[in-house]
C-alpha cells in the first residue's frame, strides 16, 4: 500500500477515536444531567376525569414553587389497577426523588407501596387510603371521606325532613375514599335519621358516568317511592344526575352529590341538585407534593394531613365560585 494510503487510514482512525470519545462524553453528560434533575412522580387514580386535572394543577404549582419537575402519568380509567401498578414500577426504574400516589385499589396497591419504601424513595399517599402499614409511606393527604359522607347524610336528611326512601350510587369496589363516603352516609342516616331508609345501592363497576347513569336508572325503576339520592364522587354524581334528568324527576327527588363538575354546579343553580360535598383537589395535589419535598429534605411530616371539604348549595353557590374556583374546577 502506498504511503499516502496509510496516512488516510491513520487520519480516519484518529477521527473515529475522537468522535467516539466525544459521543461517550456527551452521553455521560446527558445521564448526569438527568440524574441531577429533580423529579417527583405524581400518579393519579386516573387521567380522564376533570377532578384529577385540578389535582394536577395543584401538584404542578407546588413543584414550580419548590424547584421540582412533576411527572404526571397514570391510567386513563380509575378501574385500571394493572396500569397503575406498572406506572409505579416505571417510576422506580426512573429513580425519581419521591412518589405521590393516589391508589385506585386499596388492596392491589399494597405491594407497590412496599416496593417504593424498599427502594428508599419517599411515598406520599393522596386522596384514597391503601391497606399498607402506615410506616410504608410518609403521609396521607386527603379529605376526611367518612365525615364527607356524614355531611351528605345531614344535608339529605334535612332536605327530606328526616323521612323517606333513598338510593345510593356508589363507585368501584375497594376504592377506599368512596367506600368511606358511603359508610359515613349510611352510619349517619342510621344514627340521626332512623326514618330514612336506603332501599337500593349499587356500584358503578366500570367507574364511568354512563355506568353510574345506568345503575341509577335501574335503581329508580326497581325501587318504589324514592325521594332522595346520594352519589359518592364526580362520575357517579354526574351519571346519577343525568338519570334523574332522563326520568324527569330532577329536583323532585332530592339529590346530594360529591365533588364538583360544571354539570353539577348548573344542577344546583337550576334546582335539580340539593347540595354538593366538594373536596379541594387543588389543595390535595399541592400539599401532596409539598409533603414529598419535606420528606426529601429530611423534615418532619405529619402522618395524616386532612384537607377540609365544603358544602355547596344554591344559597352560597356564587360566593363559592368566587372564593374557590380552582377547587371547583372553574
Amino acid at each position: 500500500m502506498k504511503k499516502g494510503g496509510w496516512l488516510v487510514y491513520i487520519v480516519l482512525g484518529i477521527s473515529a477515536v475522537l468522535f467516539t470519545s466525544g459521543l461517550f462524553k456527551k452521553i455521560s453528560h446527558l445521564k448526569k444531567g438527568y440524574a441531577q434533575e429533580k423529579v417527583i412522580a405524581v400518579i393519579p387514580k386516573g387521567t380522564a376525569s376533570m377532578w384529577w386535572e385540578v389535582v394536577h394543577a395543584g401538584a404542578n404549582k407546588a413543584g414550580q414553587e419548590l424547584g421540582y419537575r412533576i411527572s404526571w402519568v397514570g391510567p386513563e380509567q380509575e378501574t385500571d389497577r394493572e396500569k397503575q401498578i406498572q406506572v409505579v414500577n416505571d417510576a422506580l426504574v426512573m429513580k425519581v426523588m419521591a412518589i405521590v400516589l393516589a391508589p385506585n385499589d386499596q388492596k392491589a396497591l399494597v405491594r407497590p407501596v412496599q416496593k417504593i419504601k424498599e427502594a428508599g424513595i419517599p411515598c406520599v399517599i393522596i386522596d384514597s387510603a391503601v391497606d399498607a402499614n402506615s410506616n410504608d409511606y410518609v403521609s396521607f393527604v386527603a379529605t376526611d371521606n367518612f365525615l364527607g359522607g356524614a355531611d351528605a347524610a345531614k344535608c339529605l336528611g334535612k332536605a327530606l325532613n328526616g323521612q323517606g326512601n333513598v338510593i345510593l350510587t356508589k363507585f368501584v369496589q375497594n376504592s377506599a375514599s368512596t367506600d368511606a363516603r358511603a359508610e359515613g352516609f349510611k352510619k349517619t342516616l342510621e344514627k340521626e335519621f332512623p326514618n330514612i331508609t336506603i332501599v337500593a345501592e349499587q356500584y358503578a363497576i366500570a367507574g364511568t358516568v354512563e355506568d353510574a347513569r345506568q345503575k341509577t336508572l335501574d335503581m329508580l325503576t326497581r325501587s318504589k317511592n324514592v325521594v332522595g339520592l346520594f352519589a359518592v364522587n364526580q362520575p357517579s354524581s354526574v351519571g346519577a344526575y343525568k338519570a334523574l334528568q332522563a326520568q324527569g324527576v330532577a329536583g323532585k327527588i332530592k339529590m346530594v352529590g360529591f365533588d364538583s363538575d360544571p354539570i353539577l354546579l348548573e344542577g344546583i343553580a337550576e334546582g335539580g341538585i340539593e347540595s354538593l360535598i366538594v373536596q379541594n383537589p387543588y389543595e390535595i395535589g399541592y400539599q401532596g407534593v409539598k409533603a414529598a419535598v419535606d420528606a426529601i429534605d429530611g423534615k418532619m411530616v405529619p402522618k395524616t394531613m386532612p384537607i377540609p371539604s365544603m358544602i355547596i348549595n344554591k344559597s352560597n353557590l356564587e360566593e363559592m365560585k368566587q372564593k374557590y374556583p380552582a377547587a371547583l374546577g372553574l
